[in-house]
């Protein structure tokens, strides 16, 4: 059984923590607490202890490092690519389109690799949504509790990096769905209605 947490926060929201099920966290807010009745609770900690069973965020986690790794590649490539065509230069071999193709791949890389951890970060919250069905067997409770985080307004200041974590996204950004870590809340409904 994980720890539960109670974040002093209005926001309706919980997340999930912890690198195995032993060493799990589970934490919802007070506004959670106080907004949400006893069936949609229990689909909101459904939906992270999910989260923890299918070690979600060991996945995410080590999805992290790898962008993470990417990222420093492309830079000292970048920086590798910029530094020896000054030499070349002055060798008179440089070669230009070399230059350009490691630039465009350079700046490239990063974006496409953050786009894919996006993707992997939507995928595994619709997969914690089924687990949380399997669990309490009752898909309304945990619409009901998207419902409400939908129509809250309280936004939660937190970092872009543990936004992932939480059950939907803590800023309520209106960006393109691309660059979400979640999954649209009217999209997560529909499929649980479907169930």
């Amino acid at each position: 059984m994980p720890k539960v947490y109670v974040m002093q926060q209005e926001a309706i929201n919980a997340f999930a923590t912890g690198r195995d099920p032993k060493n799990s966290v589970v934490c919802v807010t007070s506004g959670a607490l106080s907004k949400l009745n006893k069936s949609e609770l229990e689909g909101v900690l459904a939906h992270e202890l999910s989260h923890i069973r299918n070690y979600d965020i060991r996945f995410v986690t080590i999805t992290a490092v790898v962008v993470g790794l990417i990222e420093i590649i492309a830079q000292m490539f970048l920086r590798s690519m910029f530094y020896s065509s000054g030499n070349r230069d002055r060798e008179g071999n440089g070669n230009v389109i070399f230059l350009v193709i490691g630039l465009v791949l350079a700046i490239i890389a990063p974006i496409v690799v953050k786009l894919v951890q996006l993707a992997i970060s939507r995928r595994r919250e619709y997969m914690a949504d089924a687990g949380a069905v399997e669990i309490t067997r009752y898909p309304s409770g945990l619409v009901g509790a998207l419902e409400k985080i939908k129509k809250d307004s309280v936004p939660m200041k937190v970092s872009s990096s543990v936004a992932p974590m939480f059950i939907s996204d803590p800023s309520k950004s209106r960006i393109m769905a691309i660059f979400q870590t979640h999954p649209p809340i009217e999209d997560r409904i529909k499929i649980l209605k479907s169930m």
